[in-house]
C-alpha cells in the first residue's frame, strides 16, 4: 500500500471521528475500556486488601465490618452531584424569571455558566423561528451542525423537518418557533442527562411562557419525557394530546417522532404525517 493511500485512509478515519462527535483528543493512546472493565472495582480491591491483611486470629465479626466499609466508599462519588445540580437549577430559575422578553431570556442564557455542556460546546443554540407563532417545536439537543451554526435543527434532521413542515403547509420562518430541551451540544451527540435537562428546564419553561404557543410539539422521546416528567417511551406517547402545565398555565402538547428516528425507520414517516395532520387540525381549532 503506497503512502498516498495511507494518507487517504487516515483522512477518512479522521472525518468519520469528526462526524461522530469526537473532536477533542484527551490522550496519546486510546483507552481500552473493555480491559479496564475486567479489573476489580475500587471497593472490591479494598475489601480484598482488608481480608488479606486481617490476622488469622481475627474475630468472625471482622469481615462484616470490612463489607460495610466498601459500600460507603462507592456511594461517596455520588453524594456531591445533587447539591451542585440543585444550585445550578436555582440560579437558572432566578435568571430566567427576570427575563420579560425573548431577547432578555437569550441574553440571560448566554451569561449562564451552570450547565457543564456549555464548556464543551462551540455555540449556544437558543431557538429559531417566529416568537409570535402559535406552534412551538421542542427537540432533544443540538448536534454537530447546530453547534457550529448556533441554531437548532439546521443539519440533516432539520432539513427533513423543514420538508415535513412544508408538506403540511407550514413555513418555518413565520409559522414555527423551534428550540431544544438543552441549549448546548452534548459530547458525541449523546442523550442529555437528567441533571442537564433539569438545569436547562427553567430557561425552556420561561421560553414557553413568553412565546405563549397554542400548540407545543415534543420531537422525540427525550423532549416528551423531559416536558411531561415521565418514563414512558415515545411510541406509547405519540399521537395523543396531553396537557402541559407551567406555573398554572395549561398548554396543549403533542409528542411525535424525532426526524432522526424517521431517517433510521422510514416506515414511521406515515405516523409522523398522521401527527402533522393532528397538529394542523388543532391549530385550525385554536385559530377559530
Amino acid at each position: 500500500m503506497n503512502k498516498a493511500m495511507d494518507h487517504k485512509q487516515l483522512a477518512t478515519i479522521l472525518q468519520w471521528y469528526d462526524m461522530s462527535g469526537v473532536d477533542v483528543i484527551v490522550a496519546d493512546q486510546p483507552t481500552d475500556w473493555f480491559e479496564i472493565s475486567k479489573r476489580p472495582s475500587a471497593p472490591t480491591l479494598i475489601a480484598r486488601q482488608a481480608t488479606n491483611s486481617r490476622p488469622q486470629t481475627a474475630s468472625p465479626a471482622a469481615p462484616a465490618r470490612v463489607a460495610k466499609i466498601a459500600p460507603k466508599i462507592a456511594r461517596a462519588d455520588h453524594s456531591l452531584a445533587a447539591p451542585k445540580t440543585e444550585l445550578a437549577v436555582l440560579e437558572a430559575s432566578e435568571l430566567s424569571a427576570k427575563a420579560s422578553t425573548i431577547a432578555e431570556l437569550q441574553a440571560a442564557l448566554e451569561q449562564f455558566d451552570g450547565c457543564s455542556l456549555k464548556n464543551m460546546a462551540k455555540k449556544t443554540c437558543f431557538a429559531d423561528g417566529n416568537p409570535r407563532s402559535s406552534l412551538m417545536l421542542i427537540g432533544e439537543a443540538p448536534g454537530r451542525d447546530e453547534d457550529l451554526a448556533g441554531l437548532p435543527f439546521v443539519g440533516r434532521d432539520g432539513q427533513l423537518l423543514d420538508k415535513m413542515l412544508q408538506a403540511a403547509k407550514l413555513d418555518r420562518p413565520t409559522d414555527v418557533w423551534i428550540t431544544n430541551t438543552v441549549f448546548w451540544r452534548p459530547p458525541g451527540n449523546r442523550t442529555p442527562t437528567q441533571a442537564e435537562t433539569d438545569i436547562c428546564r427553567p430557561f425552556l419553561e420561561r421560553q414557553i411562557e413568553l412565546i405563549k404557543p397554542k400548540v407545543i410539539v415534543a420531537l422525540g422521546g427525550t423532549a416528551a419525557k423531559t416536558l411531561l416528567r415521565t418514563k414512558s417511551g415515545i411510541m406509547r406517547l405519540r399521537g395523543k394530546w396531553v396537557k402541559l402545565e407551567i406555573n398554572g398555565q395549561a398548554y396543549q402538547l403533542l409528542p411525535t417522532l424525532h426526524p432522526s428516528h424517521l431517517w433510521r425507520t422510514p416506515a414511521a414517516k406515515k405516523l409522523a404525517w398522521q401527527d402533522l395532520l393532528m397538529i394542523k387540525e388543532k391549530l385550525r381549532e385554536k385559530k377559530n
